[in-house]
């Protein structure tokens, strides 16, 4: 069996490794330069519980997002991947973190509150998007997968066609582009997908280490280029950095963390997608052949194990398990029921 992968990102990347782990002959197409994706514009957040708490669309899916964090440790296993459980630290207003408060006990969630007054999230995790990126990648070459540079172009009976023109023939091509090819023509289901400018301004100074620090309209995430995110800009698939989106994001951190209004400040973009519903469109298209991994909206690192496991379960005839239904990616084709 041979399988193409179009998207070098996170579920990409994943899906690859996790196809070469079962003995299939997989090459990954990308035109960009590896980590030079919306995946790599990205804090690395494995954090089901702050993604429903700030993020209305995530939250109905509380219980799916922690199964797929679960799945990292397996995942990663003996690989150069350090997963960071410093949890996430909520500081603000008073009036604000009452209102998180809610939210998190809407979620059945307890309440976790400092003697200082803040709120903290230890059950959530990162790791470092680059550097994973790169692992996931030596990784799965290691195992026989093949990355070549390259933007897919058609699908045709097997035939795949590249942006260069050449045509390679493969069994099954997967779809793990983001906001790219959802013209419907590859696959109609890409139809459903909006794309979602993402931007993180990367300082020269901050927290190295220790929780993420999430406040009303901005998260900082410690490393040695500490990230401030990010911005959710709906419709939206340019690459040019817009300091009027990313000035409040830089104020909001600066007001929790005043020191950094001295920081260097370099702005990074990426391009995202979204369905409906919040949840990646996993599984065969209508279209023969081509398998869909894309549309995570903020959660492509967290989901990216449980994405690649199931690619690989359809793949191989294997049961994909509880969740495959959930992330169909035909789900939005179906008809109302009356």
């Amino acid at each position: 069996m041979r399988v193409a992968v179009a998207g070098a990102g996170a579920f990409g990347s994943a899906t690859a490794l996790a196809l070469a782990r079962a003995g299939i002959a997989v090459t990954v197409f990308d035109p960009a330069a590896p980590g030079d994706n919306a995946s790599g514009v990205a804090a690395g957040m494995l954090a089901p519980v702050s993604e429903c708490v700030f993020d209305e669309a995530s939250a109905p899916h509380l219980d799916l997002l922690r199964r797929a964090r679960d799945l990292w440790p397996s995942f990663v296993d003996g690989l150069d991947v350090e997963i960071l459980r410093d949890g996430v630290r909520v500081e603000g207003a008073a009036a604000w973190l009452d209102l998180i408060d809610a939210r998190r006990n809407a979620l059945g969630l307890p309440t976790e509150r400092r003697s200082d007054g803040a709120l903290w999230i230890d059950e959530d995790w990162r790791l470092d998007a680059r550097q994973t990126l790169a692992t996931l990648r030596a990784a799965a070459v290691a195992s026989g997968a093949t990355f070549e540079a390259g933007s897919v172009e058609r699908w045709e009976g097997g035939d795949l066609t590249l942006s260069d023109g050449r045509t390679e023939r493969f069994g099954s091509l997967v779809i793990a582009t983001g906001a790219a090819l959802r013209g419907g023509d590859v696959a109609p289901e890409t139809t459903h997908l909006t794309p979602i400018k993402g931007q993180i301004a990367r300082l020269d100074q901050g927290p190295s280490a220790g929780p993420v620090l999430r406040g009303a309209g901005v998260y900082l995430s410690p490393a040695r280029r500490p990230a401030v995110g990010a911005t959710m800009e709906m419709g939206r698939d340019d690459l040019t950095p817009d300091p009027e989106k990313t000035a409040p994001l830089l104020a909001a951190a600066t007001a929790l963390r005043p020191e950094l209004a001295s920081a260097k400040v370099v702005i990074e973009v990426g391009v995202r997608a979204s369905t409906p519903d919040g949840l990646p469109l996993v599984g065969w298209s209508a279209r023969h052949g081509v398998m869909l991994a894309v549309g995570a909206r903020r959660n492509g690192w967290l989901m990216a194990p449980l994405v690649a496991g199931l690619v690989t379960a359809y793949l191989t005839g294997k049961d994909p398990g509880p969740d495959a239904a959930r992330l169909d990616a035909r789900r939005f084709e179906r008809e109302p029921e009356a």
